[in-house]
């Protein structure tokens, strides 16, 4: 798993420290565990969300201009196109 930890303080509401407490019994996991899971699958999808997004946004170029601006600047890509 991760070879430092640090302890961390969270209010939850009473509900989901339930069902935590019975997911921790049925699948005999720790808590900790089941959180740090459920945090890291959290984390990734806002990732993907922020690079979707990040992604759309206006102000992109494309593969082509990129690579004209840099050949116009004298510099040349180390990979792709040269």
């Amino acid at each position: 798993m991760y070879k430092t930890v640090k302890a961390a303080t969270f209010t939850l509401p009473l509900e989901i420290l339930e069902d935590l407490d019975n997911l921790s019994d049925e699948l005999g996991m720790k808590k900790t565990a089941i959180v740090t899971e459920a945090l890291e699958m959290y984390m990734d999808l806002q990732d993907l969300k922020l690079a979707k997004y990040r992604a759309s946004e206006d102000d992109s170029i494309s593969e082509d201009d990129f690579f004209a601006d840099l050949s116009e600047s004298g510099d040349k890509p180390s990979i792709g196109r040269g």
